[in-house]
């Protein structure tokens, strides 16, 4: 074990990259989970089942400098360095630098003072203004939706009409929920937490733990086999990216027809993950982690929906309506959150820098005010990844900053039409697919 500084009887215990890089958790020693914050050593390896963020968020910086995911996602830095101090169990030695030899020392440092930058022009602050008038806009097309079949009655024109309304509310309702989750409508923390639990649980009827366990671990480690939860379908259902699915190929893995998973995505994707993947694991994960407050808001959604439609429609009326609306959803959401990141490098965790980290796994798709709302303004991918908690209004202004600083350091921002970022999850696949077929059958 390392030894105290001579002659510096209270002084911190001093570590090299080398020595905390083996405690990730995994293999020897078994279970110790250490990381860095501001070149300060804290001990996670019995508080990451307790880290409020989920555990695993965490555990995916083991071994590894967590400075700017730490900056990245928490409002009140101050609270939360003072219930670290019970971790804190020592600092970086002084010839060793503050991050990781590998990355790259100029790119974080610009990366950091960016960051400064951003909070001296105030882009970190919200408008609440902005946000009020999008949970307005969603109730009114809530009301809409009723009123159309309370007026017009549930004929054919009507009923499809309703339902796109619907799926239109719970898309943005998506979007809206994902702001509050990620701290970005109010200062303090407990405020969004109150609200995202009100947008995600009465609005769509999910969990607000289930979307903060999986949602947090994609952002710290975006694109990273077995540490996003968002490419879990490789290599069950697809093989995802170039040096994955050649891998799978050299392997001889053949769980599906990877050949032909940019035709049968059409089928399994976007039509399938909300009605018949998330529609009944969203209950399953919130009474097995015994998440009541969550179940209960989402109850209210089921029993709203079925109190007000039940008497218009009936009960076969009413289950058509759900499935297709949740149908629609499922398309929105699926080829928007998908456009961002299927297309672009998937691969094993190599401890890159955040800002490399961010880029290689996102892309942009091109102002307009329709693809703003559409996406609920993750057409600015790039931005919201490197800074999470700003709200979505500022991310047209920060964008320039970043492609400066991308330029300096010959770092790609891929920004593209929406339509082509569609094209590109289809063409992504389909390459992938030859890659692993070539590999299976050559090698």
């Amino acid at each position: 074990m390392p030894e105290r500084e001579p002659g510096a009887g209270s002084s911190p215990r001093r570590f090299t990259w080398e020595e905390i890089g083996l405690r990730t958790g995994r293999g020897h020693p078994q279970q110790e989970r250490w990381l860095v914050i501001d070149r300060k050593v804290y001990d996670i390896s019995q508080f990451y089942r307790r880290h409020p963020g989920g555990a695993r968020v965490i555990s995916h910086y083991a071994g590894q400098d967590a400075t700017d995911p730490f900056t990245a996602f928490h409002l009140d830095k101050a609270l939360v360095r003072k219930y670290m101090s019970s971790l804190f169990i020592g600092e970086l030695a002084s010839d060793q630098p503050s991050f990781e030899p590998s990355k790259n020392k100029l790119l974080v440092e610009d990366f950091r003072e960016l960051r400064t930058t951003v909070e001296r022009m105030g882009l970190l602050n919200p408008n609440h203004l902005f946000f009020f008038l999008l949970l307005l806009h969603i109730l009114l097309l809530d009301a809409a939706a009723w009123l159309t079949i309370w007026y017009f009655g549930s004929s054919l024109l009507p009923f499809l009409f309703s339902a796109l309304l619907l799926g239109t509310v719970q898309a943005q309702a998506g979007w809206l929920q994902h702001d509050f989750g990620h701290l970005s409508v109010f200062s303090k923390s407990k405020w969004n937490h109150l609200v995202h639990k009100f947008v995600i649980g009465h609005l769509k009827g999910a969990p607000a733990s289930w979307w903060n366990h999986l949602h947090f671990q994609h952002h710290a480690k975006p694109n990273c086999f077995r540490k996003d939860p968002d490419v879990n379908m490789h290599p069950l259902f697809f093989a995802l990216g170039k040096t994955l699915s050649v891998e799978l190929g050299m392997k001889k893995k053949k769980f599906m027809p990877y050949n032909h998973q940019h035709k049968y995505f059409f089928i399994i994707g976007p039509p399938a993950l909300v009605p018949l993947y998330f529609q009944w694991y969203i209950f399953y994960f919130a009474v097995q982690r015994r998440q009541w407050v969550d179940l209960a808001w989402m109850l209210t959604f089921y029993i709203r929906f079925f109190l007000t439609y039940l008497p218009l429609l009936g009960v076969k009326g009413l289950l058509g309506l759900f499935l297709l609306v949740r149908l629609i959803e499922s398309n929105w959401f699926v080829w928007v959150t998908q456009m961002n990141h299927i297309p672009m490098h998937i691969d094993y965790d190599k401890n890159v820098d955040w800002f490399s980290t961010q880029l290689q796994a996102t892309c942009n798709v091109h102002q307009s005010l329709f693809n703003d709302w559409f996406s609920g303004h993750l057409n600015f991918q790039i931005e919201h990844h490197l800074f999470p908690t700003m709200p979505r209004h500022n991310y047209w202004k920060v964008a320039p900053l970043v492609k400066s600083l991308c330029v300096k350091h010959g770092v790609e921002y891929q920004s593209k039409p929406l339509f082509t970022a569609f094209a590109d999850i289809v063409h992504s696949l389909k390459d992938s697919g030859e890659l692993w077929l070539d590999a299976y059958l050559h090698t």
